[in-house]
């Protein structure tokens, strides 16, 4: 009951995409009906002919009996290029509508979604399942109805050519139909686990080629190829099974309906020798049998792919409809903030999902002024990186209330929210484009001067112009032809373009060496000129000068103010800075 349930949500949810071409649809249905009928008639064009044209001894009544059969054969052509043409521009279609539908959900969900699930799979349900998904709306499910239309029309005709051998056909049905229904539900089970061990195979492999460094400097080479061997067994397996079943399924239909198709024509020649049905109804009679037999091998062919197709459309379904928190919560209201906004936590309180009884976030109160320039310290764990991600709104606190500008970020869209942040994260992201798109990512209309104006107050401006093309230069995957530095001061570029009030840089200088770091603590003193500025840091000679530091432990606020305050009021804070030589 509840495999039911699933495949009929999943057929709605695959129709719901059709239905806005319902035109190419209805098309596609005259079409088929079209083709099907003019095949059926071609049925009674051979009887015509063998009767009248070789029954009737006058070869002069073969030219046009030919030229009916061959009319019919024409409208059959035109109208199965029409069937197909449509059938196969709507598997495209609905595709590519379905792959847009998925991708704009998953940009809606949280990190942590994405936390709890692996890229490649993703990818894998994104190309494989919606290549199957386009294959089967495309071809399959057409090559289905019309074998069913074919076969209940065939049935019709015996049953008009002849009675009794029709009834015999009728007797043999469920002996084709009962191994369809057993061994199709096996198939269907069979296809979704093997579609699981693809992007499983999938994942690992994502994995192991974006960490190839490490894979190569820990020599882990040969156990990684063993263990993609292992996956890669699975996956054959999972295939080897499935194709077993299906083919086992296709022989045995195809043995049913010949064996019935043989013996009914040893019956009906009988009866032709006792003059109870004329040599041309016989023929026509194998005609239909022979297309029944051949749709319902057909049928039976195509439901693996149908079924495959049905394992795909409910893994895509699943992520379309995939339920986050923050996405679910999506407010309203818009946030409008103006220059003297600020930013409140009242008494939040967070604990992350994985772990409900560890508060991150601990009753914690702060309020940051306008213009003021706040850095984040203590140790790792201490709660920094969390009160970022509860600033974006990427997790909803148990208790309290986050506000900007006076306003409960709750109540709020999550696009107007982050529309106030630029962030510059430890390790830059940075897309495989060109300079120009790289830093425009912060404002998309942003002009070409304006984009440079950026990049020269990130000092980026002179190693940009350096390369090969300048602003243009591809940066390739990841930034691979950047340096640290270098990819640091796009992003800083790009926080600088975005013109938003409230800026969090997360360890924005940790990894980079002393020449990159002046350059780029440069660059960030640029960028914070007046914004509000959020500072994690674990070196606290990048935030000696900020108007406050909050020492943070245990997601609480353990002491706050300047650098020499902090050296006076707080032990923990001075033991740090002994460490780091800065006392």
């Amino acid at each position: 009951m509840s495999q039911t349930r699933n495949t009929k949500a999943v057929l709605s949810w695959i129709f719901s995409y059709l239905s806005p071409y319902r035109g190419k649809v209805i098309g596609a249905c005259i079409a088929l009906l079209i083709a099907s009928g003019t095949w059926l008639a071609l049925g009674q064009g051979i009887r015509i002919f063998i009767d009248r044209g070789f029954g009737s001894g006058d070869a002069s009544q073969l030219g046009p009996l030919v030229g009916l059969i061959m009319t019919i054969v024409f409208v059959g052509c035109i109208a199965t290029f029409v069937r197909f043409y449509l059938m196969t521009w709507l598997g495209e279609r609905v595709s590519a509508d379905i792959r847009v539908s998925v991708f704009d959900r998953l940009l809606q969900l949280s990190p942590e979604y994405f936390q709890q699930q692996r890229t490649g799979e993703i990818l894998s349900r994104f190309t494989a399942d919606a290549t199957l998904l386009q294959t089967v709306v495309g071809m399959s499910l057409s090559m289905t109805l019309r074998s069913a239309i074919t076969a209940i029309g065939g049935i019709t005709m015996m049953l008009v050519t002849s009675p009794s051998l029709a009834g015999l056909v009728l007797i043999t049905v469920p002996l084709v139909l009962i191994p369809i229904s057993v061994f199709g539900k096996k198939v269907k089970s069979l296809a979704k686990a093997s579609q699981d061990k693809v992007a499983d195979l999938g994942a690992y492999l994502d994995e192991t080629l974006h960490e190839i460094h490490t894979v190569q400097s820990y020599t882990h080479e040969s156990i990684d190829q063993r263990q993609f061997g292992d996956h890669t067994r699975a996956v054959m397996k999972a295939a080897q099974q499935r194709i077993w079943y299906r083919s086992l399924l296709i022989a045995v239909v195809m043995l049913l309906s010949l064996g019935a198709i043989t013996s009914i024509t040893w019956y009906g020649a009988v009866q032709v020798f006792d003059g109870s049905i004329s040599a041309g109804e016989l023929t026509a009679f194998i005609f239909y049998a022979v297309m029944v037999a051949s749709a319902v091998a057909t049928i039976s062919e195509v439901l693996g792919e149908v079924l495959r197709a049905a394992g795909a459309s409910e893994r895509l379904m699943e992520l379309q409809q995939a339920h986050d928190v923050i996405a679910d919560h999506d407010g309203q209201e818009q946030l409008k903030l103006d220059d003297r906004a600020d930013i409140q936590l009242e008494q939040v309180s967070f604990s992350y999902p994985s772990e409900p009884d560890k508060a991150v976030i601990d009753n914690l109160s702060l309020t940051i002024q306008p213009g003021e320039r706040v850095a984040l310290v203590g140790q790792s764990g201490a709660g920094k990186s969390t009160l970022f991600q509860l600033l974006l709104h990427f997790y909803l606190p148990q208790q309290g209330r986050v506000l900007l500008g006076g306003q409960d970020i709750k109540t709020m869209s999550n696009e107007s929210i982050r529309r106030q942040f630029a962030i510059v994260p430890q390790e830059s992201v940075i897309f495989a484009n060109s300079v120009f798109e790289n830093v425009r990512y912060g404002r998309p209309q942003a002009s070409e001067e304006e984009v440079i104006a950026a990049c020269v107050a990130a000092n980026a401006d002179e190693f940009i112009q350096g390369l090969g093309e300048g602003y243009h230069t591809q940066l390739g995957e990841r930034g691979a032809r950047l340096s640290g530095g270098q990819k640091q001061r796009i992003a800083i570029a790009r926080a600088i373009l975005s013109q938003r009030p409230f800026l969090l840089l997360d360890e924005a200088t940790s990894a980079l060496d002393a020449l990159s770091e002046q350059k780029v603590q440069q660059a960030l003193e640029n960028l914070m000129q007046g914004r509000t500025s959020i500072i994690i840091a674990h070196r606290l000679a990048t935030v000696r000068n900020a108007d406050r530091i909050l020492y943070m432990e245990a997601g609480r606020i353990q002491a706050s103010g300047t650098h020499e305050q902090l050296l006076e009021q707080s032990d923990a804070y001075r033991q740090l800075a002994e460490l780091q030589l800065l006392t």
